[in-house]
């Protein structure tokens, strides 16, 4: 009976392994079926007037297949993660325009794009050359083929760069102006920036120079501005002028003539020293300009262009571009952390706006509690600010402001509510005393710092 009984059920199991085996193989010929179907409909082309459904449904064994709908707010990103995100966007877009900018009227050797000489250049020649007298200097504004190329390209090209400078110009001039002012320099340094960076505070080269200056990391440093993960001062334009110009005034004291300051601020006094020996010793520029690196013999007369075309942009048809940016400006002090979405939300500024006139502050934080900041705001926004100082700090703090000072550490031994302790008698062990009190051997360890199975007779310890 029992051999019976065994037979049977071996032959109920073969007969479900067969039926199962079928159904698999069933399956898989309609999977593969419904594939093809699947890969016939989507070969058809939809009319372009046709909608699309957000949901594709692809019968398969009468179940429904979606596809989510993937988009940005999937992403449940930080406020932080955004900022972030924003700054180096913001980052390589200003990488970008610096390095057309820099190829177009910087770099490009005007050697090379000049060619023979035509009539038209002749006649330029003459009125270029007479302006330029014109114009009062104390920097000597030499003229030759060379600077016509350059003042070519700042006048013939799209008017748009041009008339974006003039407008910028007309922000950051009188800012300039002062700073050179109070140092007692040529006003005709106001240039500089032109050249480093289109008036671009924010402009940024491949080799990491930064701001209107355009600052290498170690000479800023050297001259006391900030850099770090929230706060680049190199962006910060009167920070950052200020510092130029003390940096100019220093190559001044060694070089005594304003083309050789100007060469040496491009690529250093290191470049320029070596092209004075290989000159044979002369300092006037125009004998070191075939032995400065490619760079730097665009940078004099790209500079003498530049004091050209600020002064003479009516009579080439250029207009300065209006811009965004409010022409007089007020400055408050931070003194703790706060982030300019907090500003803009209270006192109902453009956030766009607000980032543009504190360039420095990378992520839109401002690190107050470290030391004081200052924040510029349009003029008439000021007053606002400190009316609503307390309601500005503390709007959405918590999501603005996630930087935490203290923490807070549970070591096991501070919070001693509800403890259980243990003296230890002679002859016990730690198993017997955990079972004794329904505990694991392992958390009577952790909790009195005990290593091995080691204890001591008469020693109190912790067992809950």
């Amino acid at each position: 009976m029992r051999k019976l009984l065994t037979l049977l059920l071996l032959a109920a199991l073969t007969t479900q392994t067969v039926s199962a085996a079928d159904g698999l193989f069933d399956r898989k010929k309609n999977r593969k079926r419904n594939k093809r179907r699947t890969e016939q409909v989507e070969a058809i082309k939809v009319p372009a007037d046709e909608k699309k459904p957000l949901v594709e449904e692809v019968i398969q064994q009468d179940t429904v297949i979606e596809k989510p709908i993937i988009n940005d707010l999937t992403l449940n990103l930080s406020p932080a993660q955004v900022d972030s995100l924003i700054a180096r966007w913001h980052e390589l877009r200003q990488e970008i325009q610096y390095d057309d900018y820099f190829r177009h009227y910087i770099l490009s050797d005007s050697v090379q794009i000049i060619g023979k000489d035509s009539i038209a250049d002749r006649q330029r020649d003459t009125l270029y050359a007479k302006r330029l007298r014109n114009l009062v200097s104390t920097i000597p504004l030499a003229y030759n083929y060379i600077v016509r190329g350059h003042i070519n390209r700042y006048v013939d090209t799209a008017p748009g760069t041009m008339s974006r400078i003039l407008g910028l110009s007309q922000l950051y001039f009188p800012l300039i102006e002062n700073a050179l002012m109070a140092a007692d320099m040529p006003i005709e340094l106001r240039a500089l920036p032109i050249i480093e960076s289109a008036l671009n505070p924010k402009a940024l080269s491949r080799q990491r120079a930064s701001g209107l200056w355009q600052f290498m990391l170690r000479t800023s440093k050297s001259y006391g501005l900030e850099t770090n993960s929230l706060v680049e001062e190199r962006f910060d334009p009167q920070k950052s002028t200020w510092a130029a110009v003390r940096y100019l005034k220093d190559l001044f004291n060694i070089y005594k003539d304003w083309n050789l300051v100007l060469a040496a601020y491009n690529c250093g006094p290191g470049n320029v020293n070596k092209a004075i020996r290989r000159a044979g010793g002369s300092t006037d520029y125009w004998d070191l300009y075939p032995f400065l690196p490619k760079e730097t013999r665009g940078y004099v007369p790209g500079f003498i262009a530049a004091n050209y075309v600020m002064t003479y942009y009516c009579e080439h048809g250029i207009c300065p571009m209006e811009s965004q940016l409010p022409a007089v400006s007020d400055t408050v002090h931070i003194n703790k952390d706060l982030h300019l979405q907090q500003v803009a939300s209270v006192c109902n500024i453009d956030i766009e706006q607000l980032r543009s006139l504190n360039p420095q502050y990378k992520k839109d934080v401002i690190p107050g509690n470290s030391r004081v900041y200052a924040l510029r705001l349009p003029n008439n926004m000021a007053t606002t600010f400190i009316e609503r100082e307390d309601s500005i700090y503390t709007y959405d703090a918590q999501k603005y402001i996630t930087k935490r000072r203290t923490v807070k550490v549970d070591d096991g031994t501070k919070n001693t509510k509800g403890a259980k302790y243990h003296k230890i008698r002679s002859g016990e062990t730690l198993g017997g005393i955990a079972a004794r009190y329904g505990v694991f051997v392992k958390q009577i360890r952790n909790l009195n710092g005990i290593r091995g199975n080691n204890i001591r007779a008469g020693k109190t310890i912790r067992v809950r």
